[in-house]
């Protein structure tokens, strides 16, 4: 699927090359539980899990097929 590995973490950038949002209506879809939550590797570096990821994709492709 994609460039998403099937484990292992997706950092921001990553994630917007699959998933074509802007950083803004990504972190906004955190924050109202619609997107995944990051985990926090350290300090600065926020990720993703790419299982998230690939089932956001999922749910995101069935969703546009019930419309």
């Amino acid at each position: 699927m994609y460039d998403i590995p099937e484990t292992g973490f997706l950092r921001l950038p990553q994630v917007l090359s699959v998933i074509p949002l802007g950083k803004t209506s990504w972190w906004e879809g955190v924050r109202a539980g619609r997107f995944p939550k990051p985990v926090k590797l350290t300090e600065r570096c926020t990720a993703w899990r790419a299982e998230d990821i690939r089932a956001l994709i999922v749910s995101l492709a069935e969703n546009q097929q019930d419309h």
